[in-house]
């Protein structure tokens, strides 16, 4: 834990802050653009809806430009909105400028119609005196109109504008209850391609997931991410190959660059047994024609929909299809996971696609005509996509909304590493989503949710001038309709770390226990940590939206034999890469990527709240 400033020292801040600081007042601050300098614009008031006496239209053109003068007494971090109209169907791109420093290049969408205002938001450390921000059009196009930048204090209602050290002092307690594992698998040694230069890579088996097939009994199945998909016998031991995606996709297939590139995730579909369908992701050299991508793309994540020809069939033989092809910009945050909720049989396919390492410095999160950094959920067996080869549900969230993505489910994603759906109880979609360099967070997903990034790091600010550390809320944050976790831990970095570095935190999504063989687990989110393979769990009931965070307790782990252990002596290495599996009666597993095996949770020692 961080240490913490005491309450004196902290309300000393605050008195000296009202004081001396009328910008470091909980009011935001409202800067008409058309009273800032305008560079190749004019004011206009044809547009209903602005506010003061008008709003500035750009000329069509590079290089047109609104530049705001913002005081400031002292040093600190600000959120800035700049409320805009795009009535056109294009994106106006542009490049935020403080004190002559690029800061962002953000996108303004489109609003729907010139009358129809939106906002766009980003934070930055604005310096003492008088600040100039400038907003400038890089198209031909010009900017949005303008109306109006509203700066403010950034403190969550007046307090302390330093970074906050410890953003959850309350740690993960040790639990009284353990779980004992029971070895129920090893995997044969499998390897990237082209050969790894992370040896972080270099794993046994590069296995991230157990599920059961529907309809078939005891049929398990497990992905690694180099390329073949196994199934398990109903009791464990040694696993046969259904189907080598790396032999059939052949030579563009691509695993060695990347945490998550490869055969990434695998889902039947719920009626499996009798249309034979199964969907994977994997990843490709990017010399294909993608649906969306990032510029200077360097890798494809490809979701492929597989018909067997014989269901019961312990290989497979059949037809595979291309559903949606995104080109990434790095090796980072591609799409993750795809999978169908368990608590329907609607058939509709969730893709959780992350921001392929661009959100840190961009809006490409927030920005909701490219699916970069959202949750999409599509229909495999419909047709009016902009490609043809899959449906969007008429009951998306957006659906109809100018400028935006049918497919979205909800926006605002780095890394989508894991979802999961209670299979009772509220049947609520839960995610693990991996922080930037400080919040791991596991968020209660609904449709049209909006989950902050990359304007907040779970319920904090994320100053994209200031990467390693986040910040108060703003006094008036509620009116972002940000969605903040149900459940998060911090990184609790040592002195003087370096944040460019890897601090190995990254949280491994789970499951609410359901199962009937292990009472003292049902109604528990179980969830870890993959590096570090800490086994954490929260209760169900009191993982509240808009709550406050619920305790987090970390599991004591037992061997077979009832010997208190750990995760990375059970793996063999001090990364142990975990991953959580369920079978379709709901009993728990564990994965572990550094010595290619899987445990079932059998039963539990102690007991716990």
């Amino acid at each position: 834990m961080r240490p913490v400033r005491t309450w004196a020292a902290f309300a000393a801040l605050v008195m000296l802050s009202f004081v001396i600081s009328p910008a470091a007042s909980a009011a935001p601050v409202r800067y008409e653009a058309e009273q800032a300098t305008i560079i190749n614009g004019v004011v206009e008031s044809n547009h209903a809806g602005f506010t003061g006496t008008g709003f500035v239209n750009s000329a069509n053109a590079i290089g047109a430009a609104i530049e705001f003068s913002v005081p400031m007494t002292a040093a600190a971090s600000r959120t800035l909105v700049f409320r805009h109209a795009n009535g056109t169907t294009s994106n106006r791109p542009a490049t935020l400028t403080i004190n002559g420093t690029a800061h962002s290049s953000p996108l303004f969408p489109p609003t729907g119609a010139w009358t129809s205002w939106s906002t766009m938001s980003a934070t930055a450390t604005l310096a003492a005196g008088t600040n100039t921000i400038r907003i400038s059009a890089t198209t031909s196009n010009g900017l949005s109109n303008i109306d109006s930048l509203t700066v403010d204090d950034g403190q969550g209602g007046g307090g302390d504008p330093a970074p906050v050290e410890d953003p959850i002092p309350n740690d993960p307690v040790t639990s009284g209850l353990g779980l004992v594992l029971t070895e129920f698998a090893t995997f044969p040694q499998s390897n990237p391609v082209p050969a790894p230069t992370d040896s972080r890579l270099v794993r046994r088996a590069r296995i991230n997931h157990l599920g059961e097939v529907p309809g078939i009994p005891g049929r398990k199945f497990v992905p690694d991410l180099n390329g073949k998909l196994y199934l398990v016998p109903a009791s464990g031991g040694t696993p046969t190959t259904y189907l080598d995606v790396r032999a059939t996709v052949g030579g563009n297939f691509f695993s060695g660059r990347g945490l998550g590139s490869g055969f990434g995730f695998v889902t039947f579909h719920p009626q499996y047994v009798t249309n034979g369908k199964f969907y994977t992701v994997h990843s490709e050299s990017p010399n294909q024609q993608a649906d969306w991508t990032q510029s200077s793309a360097v890798v494809h994540s490809v979701v492929t929909e597989w018909t067997a020809s014989n269901p019961m069939a312990t290989t497979f033989t059949g037809t595979r299809r291309q559903l949606l092809r995104l080109g990434f910009g790095t090796y980072i945050h591609a799409i993750q996971q795809i999978d169908f909720n368990p608590n329907t049989t609607d058939g509709l396919l969730y893709i959780a696609v992350g921001d392929g390492g661009r959100g840190a410095s961009s809006t490409i999160p927030q920005q909701r005509n490219v699916p970069f950094g959202k949750l999409l959920r599509i229909n495999p067996a419909g047709t009016n996509s902009a490609n043809g080869r899959y449906g969007i549900p008429p009951n998306n969230p957006f659906v109809g909304v100018p400028g935006t993505l049918g497919e979205i489910y909800s926006i605002g994603y780095r890394d989508p590493h894991r979802f999961s759906w209670d299979r009772g109880g509220t049947n609520r979609m839960f995610l693990g989503h991996i922080g930037e360099h400080t919040i791991e967070g596991v968020y209660d997903v609904r449709a049209g949710d909006n989950m902050g990034w990359s304007d907040r790091e779970g319920a904090w600010i994320y100053n994209k001038s200031d990467p390693c550390n986040v910040y108060s809320l703003p006094s008036n944050d509620s009116t972002f309709g940000y969605t903040y976790p149900v459940a998060a831990y911090d990184h609790d970095p040592p002195p003087g770390w370096n944040c460019s570095s890897d601090l190995g935190r990254a949280i491994a999504g789970g499951f609410v226990y359901r199962g009937n063989a292990i009472p003292a687990l049902r109604g528990k989110y179980i969830f870890g940590d993959l590096v570090q393979g800490w086994v954490f769990y929260t209760n169900e009931s009191s993982m509240v939206r808009g709550g406050p965070l619920p305790q987090v307790y970390q599991f004591k782990i037992f061997n077979s034999s009832g010997t208190q252990t750990s995760m990375p002596s059970l793996a063999g290495d001090s990364r142990v890469d975990l991953r959580f599996g369920l079978d379709a009666a709901g009993e728990l597993y564990i994965l572990a990527k550094a010595n290619g095996r899987i445990w079932k949770v059998t039963s539990t020692n102690g007991s716990a709240p």
